[in-house]
């Protein structure tokens, strides 16, 4: 049986040979920037075609062709699967082409980077760097004593393959390790599991809190007052899911009134972030250009996804980080 493939034109180029090099029984098609679709050189109606699987490769999101690539699936006759680049599904084109039949598989190809990204960003905050490299420039022998990730507890909110990496690379320095999750069941790395109802309590004993969960109706503006005055004093803050996870004036009023020692933000409910938005100057807050993903590792497991994928659709195996339907809202 031979199954119908689509792809961007330009990731085909860039990932033409390795695909070939699989030798698998499919049909290939290719759409454009414009979102039309082409097969044997000539242009298809999607009306008329029934397409197996399609990967939305992360070059059609850098080329602008991402919205075109959305309503060229939602336009086909039918499709089998998508393959797509993101890790959350919050974007409203997703639960429609989830809603026609069509199964999703996310990605987890950004953890590793995104993972290195929150440490790094913790380490600088609980290290005196900054401190330091002053001392050296004015020349002034001074110990400067610092925290110990050793002695740290975490609270891990999401514990899909974002908080699982993140997980990985905190536990070996000894710190404790607490997750929120769908259920209560317990995982690999963490000390203790809980579950939505049990927030407010795990963040009570919380050094560092990573927002690493989905966008949802259930998550929506969570971390809001009540949150943060459930809080440790002194937390470390850090968001590298949603934005819109967080109220972002009770995260303010919690930074001001001193139970937050800082915001570690790079990701916000409008970006680019305007130029006169108050977190941009606030002394406690460390924000970047939702950047976390960006390691010079993500493009390659990115591309490794879609053969691992193609290779087990193509054979009939399961496939990898396919999600249950019923979680995209």
């Amino acid at each position: 049986m031979s199954f119908t493939v689509a792809m961007y034109d330009k990731s085909l180029s860039e990932i033409g040979e390795r695909l070939d090099a699989l030798a698998l029984d499919f049909h290939l098609l290719t759409f454009d920037e414009a979102g039309r679709l082409w097969g044997n050189g000539a242009e298809l109606s999607p009306d008329e075609t029934e397409i197996d699987y399609v990967w939305l490769s992360a070059r059609c999101k850098m080329d602008g062709a991402l919205e075109k690539a959305f309503d060229l699936v939602l336009a086909c006759k039918s499709v089998g699967v998508v393959q797509t680049f993101n890790a959350g599904l919050d974007d409203p084109y997703y639960k429609k082409i989830s809603d026609k039949g069509t199964r999703i598989c996310n990605s987890s190809a950004q953890a590793v980077g995104i993972s290195e990204y929150v440490l790094a960003q913790v380490m600088s905050v609980i290290h005196p760097v900054e401190d330091q490299r002053k001392l050296q420039a004015d020349k002034q022998w001074q110990v400067t004593p610092f925290r110990e990730m050793s002695r740290t507890n975490w609270l891990i909110i999401g514990y899909g393959p974002i908080g699982q990496e993140i997980a990985t690379r905190v536990k070996p320095f000894g710190a404790s390790i607490s997750v929120i999750r769908r259920t209560a069941r317990a995982v690999e790395n963490a000390d203790r599991v809980g579950t939505l109802a049990d927030l407010n309590d795990f963040a009570g004993d919380a050094d560092v809190i990573v927002l690493a969960c989905p966008l949802n109706d259930d998550t929506r503006g969570f971390a809001n007052k009540q949150f943060f005055s459930a809080a440790k004093q002194d937390a470390i803050l850090v968001n590298i899911a949603r934005g819109p996870l967080i109220d972002d004036t009770a995260m303010i009023a919690s930074l001001d009134d001193g139970r937050l020692a800082t915001a570690i933000l790079d990701v916000f409910d409008e970006e680019p972030l305007p130029t006169d938005n108050p977190l941009w100057s606030h002394p406690k807050v460390r924000l970047t250009a939702h950047t976390s993903f960006a390691g010079e590792g993500v493009y390659p497991r990115w591309d490794r996804l879609f053969l691992d994928n193609i290779s087990c659709f193509v054979k009939g195996e399961a496939l990898n980080y396919e999600v249950d339907p019923n979680i995209i809202v």
